[in-house]
């Protein structure tokens, strides 16, 4: 295991009583924005949701949101990681999210992306969103996790 020499107290996170909270509500605004859209997508590829509009339509006006909120994810988490990162890393839990986290970004830019916007089989696009959402509700399911673990 890692561990780091690092004094959390000297963390500005930590010595304020609002920019913990404030950065994680930042963190949380993120990941709704980029885990919806992508929800809003795999939805679609279900029929479950917007059947009327092509997953290639979707997919391609929900893009630039989607990244938006990776980005907005992508800066916030590790600056909450930053508040105490032997914490963290010595939390199962987190540990589990991160692995969940590269899985979901790499399989939503990939397969996931490859079948929304050339519409294959209908099985197969389902199956597609089904391990969609299982990897992104797997990085939500985690960082829920960290404060039990």
């Amino acid at each position: 295991m890692i561990a780091f020499a690092y004094d959390p107290s000297t963390n500005p996170l930590n010595n304020n009583e609002w920019s913990f909270p404030l950065l994680e509500c930042i963190h949380i605004l993120g990941f709704t924005l980029s885990i919806g859209t992508i929800a809003i997508l795999d939805l679609r590829m279900l029929g479950l949701a917007f059947v009327r509009h092509p997953s290639r339509e979707l997919a391609k006006s929900l893009a630039p949101w989607t990244l938006v909120g990776l980005v907005v994810m992508l800066i916030s988490g590790p600056l909450i990681f930053s508040s105490d990162p032997n914490m963290y890393l010595r939390n199962i839990s987190f540990r589990l999210k991160m692995y969940a986290l590269l899985a979901a970004i790499l399989y939503n830019y990939t397969l996931h992306r490859w079948a929304a916007l050339r519409e294959p089989a209908p099985a197969v696009g389902k199956f597609v969103a089904v391990v969609s959402l299982a990897l992104w509700v797997s990085v939500v399911a985690g960082g829920l996790f960290i404060a039990f673990f």
